[in-house]
């Protein structure tokens, strides 16, 4: 499993012209499922990105978890995260979990993360969806288990 997580002001996520999902200061993250990912691994993401301290302190220093500063999440399911580019000029995606698997394991991570007291808001699973957000330092990282 795999999460490219964001750190931003506001993000949203639209469908058909519609907002779907739409945070203030949080963390945006992208999802990716790949075969043999289970619950053990979204629990641990889940619990991760939750607790882990990217937001600054009054004394500007990366302190507080999401949680302390009252934020939400936004979760987007990112098929693409399982793209391999190693060889050729397109990307194989022969490590990415099939549909119902990958919907499944998206929708047990959002409900993991309800459970640990966050706000969660969601794009929709297999949608074209255009996402739009204001990155809050920058600050980006990569997450995998």
């Amino acid at each position: 499993m795999k999460a490219v997580i964001q750190r931003v002001t506001s993000a949203s996520v639209t469908v058909e012209s519609s907002i779907v999902g739409q945070i203030g200061a949080g963390i945006m993250i992208l999802l990716g499922v790949e075969k043999g990912d289970d619950e053990t691994k979204a629990d641990w993401l889940v619990e991760k990105i939750v607790n882990l301290r990217i937001f600054s302190d009054e004394d500007g220093k990366m302190n507080l978890s999401v949680k302390d500063i009252g934020g939400s999440l936004l979760v987007i399911s990112q098929f693409t995260l399982a793209g391999n580019c190693a060889k050729g000029k397109r990307p194989s995606f022969d490590t990415a979990a099939p549909a119902d698997e990958g919907k499944r394991l998206y929708e047990y991570f959002v409900a993991a993360a309800e459970r640990r007291g966050v706000p969660v808001e969601t794009g929709i699973f297999q949608a074209d969806m255009q996402v739009s957000l204001v990155n809050d330092g920058p600050v980006t990282f990569i997450l995998e288990r």
